[in-house]
Order: structure tokens, then C-alpha cells, then sequence
């Protein structure tokens, strides 16, 4: 009775082990980016939106890169979000007090990405914490939307052009 105990343990460790295993070899990255303009005339610690033109996704090649296709994509969530001032290059995150990021398609409802509230960063670079929400539909369109909110705490002199760099984790299902 033992061994049979201690066999079906070692089974079942073993069954999990190997979907684990499965699970990394079809979970991949897909990247994009879009660019975020705040305008010198931003009202001061009231929030402010921008609306960003489509994101292509380009999702079918990079699937099919990955050996997949949409239909086996089973959860894409998003794994990391950047930010970094591109213009003026000399700007730092100082002028901002929160900021979050909206995703949307024309098919789908608007849910929030990620977001930061509180920043107090001098430097031209911030990580953005992502929320754990499921992505699916909207790394399988074509194109998406990406909304933002923002609330500056300084005067601007002169616009800000922000670049997001937003990473997903996407896991597939092998058949």
C-alpha cells in the first residue's frame, strides 16, 4: 500500500511537472510601443486626457512566429510597462503626480492597463505597475487604443513626448 502510495505521488508530481513545462515552452513576449503627448496647456493637479492613435498589434505574425495561432491563445497579460521621456531629452518624471493607462478596441470595453500614482522620480525612466487583467481580446485584434490619464503637478513649458514600452506575456495552448 505504501508503494503504490508513494507511485502515485511521484505520478502526480511528475503530470504537473511536465504542464509546467508545456506551459513555458508555448508562453512567449510581444512588444509594443506608443507615444504619449502632454501639452504645456495640462491644467495643474486636475487629470487630463490624452488619447493615443491605434497600436497596431501585428499579434497573427508574432503568433505565428511563435508556432501558434489565436484561436490557441489561452492568456495574455501584460508583464511590463515603461515609460521614458523622448522630448525634451533633458526631462525628468518631476512634473508628474500619477498617470494611468487605459486599454480599449473598438469590440471590446476600455480596462485599465497600469498605472502610478504618487511619483516623486527624477529620472527620465519609470515602471508602471501593471494590473493582472486577462488581455486576450485585446492583443488578438488588429489594432487597440490606449488611453491615458494624467495629472501634472508643475507648469510646462514646453510639450512632453513620453514613449511606452508595454511587454505581454502570452501563454498558448498546444492544440
Amino acid at each position: 500500500m505504501k508503494s503504490k502510495l508513494i507511485a502515485l505521488t511521484l505520478l502526480l508530481s511528475l503530470f504537473f511537472t511536465s504542464c509546467n513545462a508545456v506551459d513555458d515552452l508555448l508562453t512567449f513576449n510581444i512588444s509594443n510601443e506608443t507615444s504619449i503627448k502632454i501639452e504645456s496647456t495640462s491644467p495643474i493637479n486636475l487629470p487630463t486626457e490624452i488619447v493615443t492613435p491605434d497600436v497596431t498589434t501585428n499579434s497573427s505574425a508574432e503568433f505565428e512566429n511563435n508556432k501558434t495561432k489565436a484561436s490557441l491563445v489561452k492568456d495574455v497579460k501584460i508583464r511590463s510597462l515603461k515609460l521614458s521621456i523622448s522630448d525634451p531629452s533633458d526631462k525628468t518624471f518631476t512634473f508628474l503626480k500619477s498617470i494611468h493607462l487605459y486599454i480599449s478596441t473598438t469590440d471590446s470595453d476600455e480596462i485599465e492597463l497600469a498605472y502610478q500614482d504618487n511619483i516623486n522620480s527624477s529620472s527620465n525612466t519609470i515602471d508602471l505597475i501593471c494590473t493582472d487583467k486577462k488581455l486576450d481580446q485585446y492583443i488578438k485584434a488588429d489594432s487597440y487604443k490606449i488611453r491615458t490619464q494624467v495629472t501634472i503637478k508643475e507648469t510646462l513649458t514646453k510639450d512632453v513626448t513620453i514613449k511606452a514600452d508595454m511587454t505581454f506575456k502570452v501563454t498558448a495552448d498546444p492544440f
